[in-house]
């Protein structure tokens, strides 16, 4: 259990580390802002029009007597909003990560570089890392989908479904969380999605401890987007942790704790 403690600390540290460097964080909150004007756009249009989608896609009810034809189709509306709003929450951060790939990239490489005096890199030119993130980003989001249709099911179990399962529906959450946060860092060591989750579900509790509270806290949509660039900076110092890199540099030596001004430059776009 002790490693929930160090998983809250390392979202702690995060947090702190962009505290520290404030062009750096500057510069992470342009991705999370993207997003969320996006989303709270086809959020708004859904709650707009979404009772005229309903009604198209159920001509059936067109004949029914009232009040059954209006509340089932105002069942149909609140229950395709409820469920676009838990994909706008799944999807939040691999949407964000995606758009903000260059941003992220950079922000992560700066903790590497702040720890041991270098960032690893994959060698890989900046479209293929692209492709790889969006490919993994769509298979993680496919397997959070499936969870969150389960749990949505069982929440309506008595009693189990209004205690039980939002917490597991957190540690879900959150366990993708950190593996899309820790992508970043690892995808640039060359870790694969499947070796990512195999190193996480070896230690679930370092993952739920820092990405739990974090998921608790993504609900609300501003909150996630200041919160993103810290917990890509706590992300790469767990990815650090789950390859054994902490007080280690690349080649096994001592780390030399060195690292950039806190106001390093600006993102640049890694390998062209």
């Amino acid at each position: 259990m002790r490693d929930l403690g160090v998983g809250f600390g390392y979202l702690l540290k995060g947090q702190r580390w962009v505290a520290q460097h404030g062009k750096q964080y500057g510069w992470g909150l342009l991705p999370g802002l993207i997003t969320l004007v996006l989303y709270a756009a086809a959020l708004v249009s859904l709650a707009l029009w979404g009772g005229d989608l309903v009604g198209w896609a159920t001509p059936f009810a067109d004949d029914w007597s009232s009040p059954w034809q209006g509340a089932f189709r105002g069942f149909l509306t609140a229950l395709l909003f409820a469920l676009a709003l838990l994909l706008s929450v799944l999807t939040f951060t691999a949407v964000t990560l995606l758009i903000g790939e260059p941003f992220y990239e950079s922000l992560s490489e700066q903790v590497d570089i702040s720890e041991c005096g270098h960032a690893p890199e994959s060698g890989l030119p900046l479209w293929r890392d692209l492709w790889i993130s969006a490919r993994d980003s769509l298979r993680i989001v496919v397997r959070a989908l499936v969870w969150g249709v389960l749990l949505f099911a069982l929440g309506f179990i008595p009693v189990v479904g209004q205690t039980v399962v939002p917490v597991i529906g957190f540690c879900v959450t959150g366990f993708f969380l950190v593996e899309e946060l820790t992508a970043v860092a690892l995808q640039r060591r060359g870790v694969e999605l499947r070796e990512r989750l195999a190193m996480l579900r070896s230690r679930k509790t370092l993952a739920w401890g820092f990405g739990t509270p974090l998921a608790v806290a993504f609900l609300v949509p501003f909150v996630a987007v200041f919160l993103m660039p810290g917990a890509v900076a706590g992300a790469t110092l767990m990815a650090r942790d789950l390859m054994g890199e902490n007080g280690r540099d690349g080649d096994g030596s001592p780390a030399a704790v060195g690292g950039q001004d806190d106001d390093a430059a600006a993102p640049r776009i890694p390998r062209t």
